[in-house]
């Protein structure tokens, strides 16, 4: 039993036959009237119990996109239902504090709503929701306060409901896509642009002039001509694209955001009381891991490179696949890699760089484009990567993308205070750190991209139509 506000009112109301009446049996009789009143009105309140709960989710969404929960409620009790709903999700699919209603203004929102049923009809109330974290999210039970005809008392329940709505990647990064793509049509000569380079498809012939690389000259061509002519190249199409999640440890670091909200859990909260929670249990849990900035440049990148007709496949692996989207191409390429990499999540595990170069030979045989979105830490990579990227390079062309953290770029600045000081020296040296490790990957043949979360993304693209300008595919 609960409860409300008025069932205290009553029990103050008893001051007065107090004052008229000062004796102990005044405030026993008062104290039995209110007892009474409380169970009585439970008593003829409706029983949560024989509520039909049925509910409608959309199956997939996009992080940050907002959703919406729908709940069908059937009163099955003889009895009138007055009653508080609330529909429980996770905080990381928060309920949307801000959302609109039928007529347009925004009004706010808590996930609860009050219902008035009679026997046997059926009322639909709906909860704006706004997921924050990838994967499959499950609802929490549905909780039902009813309260009597006097608003005194209420029964209360929680029924299991299901339902699951799967989040996935937002694909911020998408708005980087227009530009590329026109670097790309220029780089195919729609844009009337000749791209020359070793190791791509024979374009064209054309006069020699001076700059030009002395192994393009055809000389058969030359002979015929009288004239020392060269051949121009564009790049090739139909190239193999591997791009490798590193879901190990070092991905789930949070790069930019380490503030963690109490009680951010993803258990449903408040199954058992519908009452208003505090705004601290009410947050969401802002995504910043490593792991989803790199999401955010694999998904980029895939969609450029199948624009320019090369196939693509990613793969998520720790110590073990997570994540394999191949096969894939055209409209139904970034649906796949939304559903496959849905519930990608960072193990807490050091990364099997012996296996991860394993399955990449596994998977392609011929000379290919390896982009490994992992991490540069000294620690990480000197132990793990280093020893077994020569493998990789003696076949493919070999991209290591790695997310830098804005919180070093703002400790290096920073010379406000002694501490800053030592701080800012600090920084200073792991960037040094960072550089020397990104040089000896370098020397062992590999491309070495590192930027901010934001940057991520858009620097790996123009990685990839480098490289593709240049031949080296």
């Amino acid at each position: 039993m609960a409860l409300t506000w008025r069932a205290v009112a009553l029990a103050v109301l008893g001051v007065v036959p107090v004052a008229v009446l000062p004796v102990p049996g005044t405030v026993l009789v008062w104290a039995i009237v209110v007892v009474a009143a409380c169970a009585l009105d439970v008593a003829l309140a409706a029983s949560p119990r024989a509520v039909a709960v049925r509910r409608a989710v959309p199956g997939s969404v996009r992080r940050g996109t907002p959703a919406r929960s729908e709940l069908v409620l059937t009163n099955e009790a003889p009895r009138r239902l007055r009653a508080l709903v609330r529909d429980a999700w996770p905080p990381s699919v928060v309920v949307d504090p801000r959302s609109r209603t039928a007529g347009g203004p925004v009004v706010a929102h808590s996930g609860r709503h009050r219902v008035d049923l009679p026997p046997g009809e059926s009322a639909r109330v709906r909860t704006p929701l706004l997921p924050t974290r990838r994967g499959e999210r499950t609802a929490g039970p549905v909780s039902i306060r009813a309260y009597g005809p006097l608003g005194l008392a209420a029964r209360q329940a929680s029924l299991p409901v299901p339902g699951r709505i799967r989040v996935l990647p937002e694909f911020a990064s998408r708005r980087h896509l227009p530009s590329r793509l026109a670097r790309l049509r220029e780089m195919d000569g729609r844009a009337a642009v000749q791209v020359r380079g070793e190791g791509t498809e024979f374009d064209s012939l054309r006069e020699y002039v001076v700059g030009d690389d002395v192994r393009s000259i055809d000389w058969r061509a030359t002979a015929r001509r009288r004239d020392v002519v060269v051949r121009t190249w564009r790049p090739e199409r139909d190239r193999r694209v591997v791009v490798v999640l590193d879901t190990g440890r070092t991905s789930a670091a949070r790069i930019g955001d380490a503030d963690v909200v109490p009680g951010g859990g993803d258990a449903p909260g408040g199954t058992a009381d519908p009452a208003p929670a505090t705004a601290d249990a009410e947050a969401p849990t802002v995504g910043g891991t490593r792991l989803e900035a790199s999401l955010e440049a694999a998904l980029l990148l895939s969609a450029l490179a199948d624009r320019a007709g090369d196939r693509v496949q990613v793969l998520a692996y720790d110590r073990t696949l997570r994540a394999r989207v191949a096969g894939a191409s055209g409209p139904r390429l970034l649906p796949a890699l939304a559903e496959g990499l849905a519930t990608v999540e960072p193990t807490l595990l050091e990364t099997d760089w012996t296996g991860l170069v394993s399955q990449v030979r596994t998977q392609v045989t011929q000379r290919a484009l390896v982009v490994l979105l992992t991490t540069l830490d000294p620690a990480a990579v000197e132990t793990g990567l280093l020893p077994v990227v020569d493998r990789l390079t003696r076949t493919h062309q070999v991209v290591v993308a790695a997310v830098a953290d804005a919180d070093l770029a703002r400790l290096r600045a920073d010379r406000t205070t002694s501490t800053a000081v030592y701080d800012a020296a600090a920084a200073a040296r792991a960037d040094l750190e960072r550089s020397a490790v990104a040089a000896v990957l370098r020397q062992r043949g590999a491309e070495v991209v590192e930027a901010l979360p934001d940057d991520l993304a858009p620097r790996l693209a123009d990685t990839y139509l480098a490289l593709k300008a240049a031949g080296r595919l």
